[in-house]
């Protein structure tokens, strides 16, 4: 993959500086900043009448233009990191799948529409993004959004289930806890990143609104992977970058949110791992028989699975699998799985290697990045266990920025922060 560079002279120094400047990076780093604003603040769950604007037109058309003013610029990832070889293999083996498809139809309008935008949103960040202050504002509009949505649900939520405003900010509420929880280390990332005593506040009441908006979805799958998200938060944040403070705040605030949990939220957590399922109806009955379904379907069908998107129509069930793993090897296979864990484990291998790079140990601020995206990470791995995931773009967004801040912490012996302040001191002097 990426290898460590030396300095190099100051001709190759000042060539880089004005690739990462050009006006087509520049504009593909913009076409890509609103695609991930569009994606992940989703006007049209709360501006009345946008629901009626073919939202997922606009966002394909702008990451098709963003796209093709990557490709040239592409020359500064000299060769192709293994993660966006291996979505590519992932996006042919799914387009493989196609012609033996159980609906043929179905299979190729999802693949169109589903699963070429994971690569298309892995190669433009990978590609796009060429700064730490660049990965630094993608991060902050993910984090940001998804916490500004949560307020608005948690402010007009009027009972029952809590989904996004107008109907789920990501299709239901259990889309809705899975983003709340893997974005929840990134709010705890920028808690400890600013100095602000009033953005902290902010990040703070953030944190806690998304707490709350998580316990209103009732979702046992966000709850699971929010517990993971706060473990490896503290962890990370606490322990390891010896904040222990953060221990006893983290009691508090658990102490709080019980206090705070909504009616008959306890019940639903035990359902977990009981059977009594007196309040909430047989759902968790229903979810292990879709599992197992998925299990027998991957059997069945174990290099070609039945085509993206087909289980439910193909089942008769008229639901998803439920399951990240079971959803790709039962409708594409079991080689997809195997490419998707691939991409999975290279991503905790982006953290791993970042944490032994010179910029990691020189800079607090790479610390606190590889901290919140290792912790967010390892709440997606826990709640894809139970949540059909393999054709969302907050995954694939994930993966990327690994992939990105490996390659920014490597470029160079001295840390991007500090190359970031020498390119603006040479912009202002010439």
């Amino acid at each position: 993959m990426f290898t460590k560079q030396s300095g190099g002279t100051a001709k190759e120094k000042s060539s880089e500086t004005a690739s990462e400047t050009s006006p087509k990076s520049t504009l593909a780093y913009r076409a890509l900043l609103i695609f991930s604003l569009l994606y992940f603040a989703r006007p049209e769950d709360f501006i009345p009448g946008l629901e009626y604007i073919p939202i997922e037109k606009i966002l394909g058309g702008v990451a098709l233009i963003a796209l093709l003013f990557s490709i040239n610029s592409q020359r500064r990832v000299k060769r192709w990191p293994t993660e966006l070889k291996l979505l590519l293999a992932l996006f042919f083996w799914q387009c493989l799948t196609v012609p033996f498809a159980w609906w043929k139809g179905g299979a190729f309008v999802w693949v169109y529409s589903k699963c070429s935008k994971a690569v298309i949103a892995a190669f433009l960040v990978i590609v796009a993004v060429s700064t730490i202050r660049q990965l630094k504002l993608l991060l902050f509009v993910q984090a940001a959004s998804i916490a500004s949505m949560t307020l608005v649900s948690v402010a007009l939520y009027r009972g029952g289930r809590m989904g996004g405003v107008l109907g789920g900010v990501f299709d239901n509420p259990n889309d809705l806890a899975m983003n709340i929880a893997l974005n929840w280390p990134l709010c705890l990332m920028f808690l400890m990143l600013t100095r602000n005593p009033l953005k902290k506040a902010l990040w703070a009441a953030g944190m806690l609104v998304m707490a709350i908006g998580l316990m209103l979805t009732y979702s046992r799958s966000g709850f699971v992977a929010m517990a993971v998200a706060a473990l490896f938060g503290l962890w990370e944040f606490g322990i390891r970058g010896r904040r222990h403070y953060l221990l006893a705040l983290g009691v508090f605030c658990a102490v709080a949110l019980v206090i705070l949990a909504p009616k008959n939220y306890g019940g639903r957590l035990r359902s977990i791992v009981s059977d009594d399922v007196a309040v909430f109806g047989d759902a968790k009955f229903a979810r292990e028989d879709l599992l197992k379904e998925s299990l027998v379907v991957s059997l069945h069908h174990p290099l070609f699975g039945i085509g993206p998107g087909n289980f439910a129509p193909y089942t008769q069930s008229w639901h998803v699998t439920h399951n990240t793993y079971t959803e790709l090897s039962a409708e594409s296979g079991i080689p997809s799985l195997v490419l998707f864990l691939a991409v999975i484990a290279m991503a905790f291998r982006n953290i791993r290697r970042t944490r032994v790079s010179e910029a990691f140990k020189n800079s607090e601020e790479i610390r606190l990045y590889t901290g919140g995206l290792w912790a967010g990470l390892a709440s997606y791995l826990t709640g894809a266990m139970f949540a059909s995931t393999a054709y969302e773009l907050f995954p694939y967004f994930m993966i990327a920025y690994t992939v990105v801040l490996y390659r920014l912490t490597w470029a160079s012996p001295t840390t991007s922060l500090e190359a970031e302040t020498e390119s603006k001191l040479t912009r202002f002097r010439y």
